[in-house]
């Protein structure tokens, strides 16, 4: 099958769809479709001439016309490959036709010339569906954006031209046309396309939204963060082109041997023809069987059994959000058979979230009141943990004071004046200060205790005491436990959890998705998750490593598949890993490997039908008389086949059965 040559589309208005809308190539675009149909038609008018009994110079041309508008191209094609030192079974297919014309069977090559014309134009219809499937994804970025300049004037250009530190103006129902945080306005936002979230996501001022996602009721003006050549639409598309481009090693085998066996099939064909002959037969039987025996032992459909499958997968897991960089890559994540997590951005969102909230005795203060105090000091700041504390505050309500003088001071917290208090918020140890007064002593049994229940303490003092403690905890992502029992499942062994995490919060996390006992790795550098890994491979597994961060890298290039996180992931990471899971959906990973052993499967079944129909018809042939129409139909029929199977993972039922039978 040939490669998917993803060429971007014309410029176009900016849709406002829900989706990306549909592609689908018409049969007559196709050259080979149109050629295809012109031998049959010229085929349909002279075959019931002959049958008629109408002179030769009636339905002769029109043979002749069949064989040259079915058979130019992959002559053509043929001969480019042999000038290459390569035998082509097209060129086989037109010698054959050839050799039947020249012993008086004009018909019976006319018929071969027309269902190979009719096979390859199929074969390219299926590759052009193909490509239809993963092409959409370019539909989801429009071509234009409008620009605002300095002065506020409005300028139409092409998405392409954009660059970082542009502002673009995003109207209702209109495209994102640029990866970027919004500046002003504020609207709902259809990321469905990209982060699979099935309900518009509220966005206003500093939030950010992506190329390819649906603008709602409202107007946003929003600062491009990255350039369109690195958006997440771009990555899919860059992915998308590397994988078509690609060959697994199962497709090389084959086309390893397929030269060793097409010379050998033309040796065979010879001896089919001289060897009868020498014994008495007849010039003309011998010819005709020898072209038969050319035609049906042709390995066309031994070709096809391989591309078709991956491609389809590496299409329908695109359009589901999973991509995967090559045919290879497809090929062997069906072969994996261990698991290897990361924690912080893979088992977890990545994002803390406060769990804990512990007034102290004598304090005066309640939670809420804790909570506002210590929102009110974090607010200027931009670390994860201030974020996590202040977005608790707005989803409980509470008023955020305002505050003066404020200081922050690396590794220790931030100070300020609230209410005409001082307020400082940090890390228990270093604000207490080895203090033992009885205050200081509980504050620092609440930090001890939520920290050995793998949560991080985050201390408040009001005018020098204590007052209270925050624990907080990253979020455990809804699909982590089901995902871990699917890999369970595929596998046959518990996942194992490799992070640099602390040992407590990685063994209660651990504990909640199903790992424990010698299956967690904790406090590990990058190059110890490395170590962790090449133990496993060690051992003969084949280990799937999905993580995230720059410290994941190194163990998922010694991984034999690596998968990363592409919504948070690093660049580093993203490049490094496999395949990419782009809506940052936990769950596809077990729904692609499963997919892969799917496509795994229709290889098999592939090769096994174009064996069948490849045997059978060379022994009907040299045990019998098998009738040149007939084996021309036996051997395009099984190459339309075994296209056809594979492309059966074209289809979203064969990406939601994949999910299914892991539940």
């Amino acid at each position: 099958m040939p490669s998917a040559l993803l060429q971007r589309p014309g410029r176009v208005a900016p849709a406002a769809s829900r989706t990306a809308p549909k592609r689908r190539t018409r049969v007559f675009a196709l050259a080979e479709a149109r050629w295809a149909a012109a031998a049959l038609v010229l085929f349909l008018i002279a075959l019931p001439l002959q049958l008629t009994g109408a002179p030769a110079w009636a339905w002769g041309p029109l043979y002749a016309a069949a064989y040259v508008t079915g058979g130019w191209e992959p002559a053509w094609a043929g001969l480019t490959a042999l000038r290459e030192k390569t035998l082509d079974v097209d060129l086989l297919m037109i010698v054959a036709a050839i050799g039947a014309a020249s012993i008086g069977q004009v018909m019976d090559g006319a018929l071969l010339i027309v269902i190979f014309a009719t096979s390859g134009a199929l074969e390219a219809l299926a590759t052009a569906r193909t490509q239809d499937a993963v092409r959409g994804l370019l539909d989801l970025a429009p071509a234009t954006a409008t620009r605002l300049a300095d002065d506020g004037t409005e300028e139409n250009v092409a998405t392409e031209d954009l660059v970082v530190g542009d502002i673009v103006l995003i109207r209702p129902g209109e495209r994102v046309g640029a990866d970027g945080r919004v500046l002003e306005g504020a609207s709902e936002v259809d990321q469905t396309t990209i982060t699979g979230e099935p309900l518009p996501v509220a966005k206003g001022a500093g939030d950010e939204v992506f190329a390819g996602t649906v603008n709602g009721t409202g107007v946003l003006q929003v600062k491009v963060e990255r350039d369109p050549s690195d958006s997440v639409i771009a990555r899919i598309v860059a992915m998308v082109e590397e994988a078509s481009e690609t060959k697994a090693p199962t497709q090389l085998f084959i086309e390893k041997v397929e030269q060793r066996y097409s010379l050998g099939m033309v040796f065979a064909t010879l001896a089919v023809f001289l060897i009868p002959l020498a014994f008495g037969a007849d010039l003309t039987g011998s010819l005709l069987r020898a072209m038969t025996f050319m035609i049906v032992a042709s390995p066309c459909a031994v070709v096809l059994a391989t591309m078709p499958p991956l491609l389809s997968a590496i299409a329908n897991a695109g359009r589901h959000g999973v991509l995967v960089k090559s045919a290879v890559v497809m090929e062997r994540l069906g072969q994996v058979d261990a698991a290897a997590l990361d924690k912080t951005g893979t088992l977890t969102q990545g994002t803390p979230r406060v769990t804990d909230i512990r007034p102290l005795p004598g304090s005066g203060l309640h939670e809420d009141t804790l909570l506002a105090l210590a929102a009110a000091v974090e607010h200027p700041s931009e670390h994860p943990l201030a974020r996590a504390v202040v977005d608790a505050a707005r989803t409980r309500g509470l008023a955020i004071t305002g505050m003066r003088d404020f200081t922050s001071t690396p590794g220790v917290g931030v100070t300020a004046t609230v209410d005409g208090h001082t307020v400082a918020v940090g890390a228990p140890a270093p604000l207490l200060d080895d203090s033992h007064d009885t205050c200081s002593v509980r504050a620092a049994e609440v930090a001890a205790d939520l920290e050995n229940g793998g949560r991080t303490a985050v201390l408040v003092l009001r005018d020098g005491a204590p007052a209270g403690v925050l624990g907080l905890a990253d979020r455990l992502r809804p699909d982590a436990a089901a995902t871990v029992a699917a890999l369970t499942t595929l596998t046959g062994s518990t996942p194992v959890l490799v992070t640099g995490d602390n040992p407590r919060a990685a063994a209660r996390l651990a504990a909640e998705v199903g790992i424990t006992g010698d299956d967690v790795h904790a406090a590990l550098l990058p190059q110890e998750k490395v170590e962790a890994v090449q133990r496993l491979q060690a051992h003969g597994r084949k280990v799937l490593v999905i993580g995230d961060g720059v410290n994941d890298a190194p163990a998922l290039a010694a991984a034999h598949t690596g998968i990363a996180m592409g919504r948070a992931g690093s660049d580093l990471a993203l490049q490094t890993a496999d395949a990419v899971i782009v809506r940052d959906e936990l769950a596809t990973v077990p729904t692609v490997v499963n997919l892969s052993r799917t496509a795994r499967r229709l290889v098999v079944q592939n090769l096994l039908i174009a064996a069948v129909f490849i045997s059978g018809l060379v022994i009907w042939d040299l045990a019998g008389h098998l009738p040149l129409p007939l084996g021309v139909l036996g051997h395009e029929g099984s190459t339309v086949i075994v296209g056809l199977n594979g492309l059966r993972l074209l289809r979203d039922a064969a990406w939601n059965r994949a999910a299914k039978d892991l539940r």
